[in-house]
């Protein structure tokens, strides 16, 4: 079976972080629940198997990470209850996307972030 292509559209264009006035108490913790969601290996490894997979529906997904479909479904609920993930059904089949790219473009920075620590720390110990 061939890979789609997935076509990232860009973040929308958003104000400056450094434009913006200080979080307040809301959005502060509405931006840790969303920070606590993705700070779970399992959700950004089914993150990135959709990014790879395109439109996968749960076995596909399953079988990428080499877990049970169950546990799949559970991680995949808190995904979809912070609408980072949209579903759509097709047949007996539930296929999962992203719905925001800058979901993609975090994972993207965070993965740059990790890389670039480890040259950090590889040219400070020589």
């Amino acid at each position: 079976m061939a890979k789609p292509t997935l076509k990232v559209s860009p973040c929308p264009p958003k104000t400056p972080l450094t434009k913006r006035p200080l979080l307040g108490p809301g959005e502060s913790s509405e931006l840790a629940r969303i920070f606590d969601v993705l700070a779970s290996d399992t959700r950004l490894r089914l993150l990135h198997a959709l990014v790879l997979l395109g439109d996968p529906c749960m076995s596909d997904l399953a079988e990428a990470v080499g877990m049970k479909p169950q546990a799949v479904s559970n991680q995949l609920r808190r995904l979809v209850d912070l609408s980072i993930l949209s579903t759509r059904r097709h047949g007996t089949h539930i296929h999962y996307r992203i719905v925001d790219p800058c979901v993609t473009k975090l994972m993207y920075h965070g993965l740059c972030l990790i890389e670039e620590t480890h040259t950090h720390a590889q040219v400070t110990a020589s």
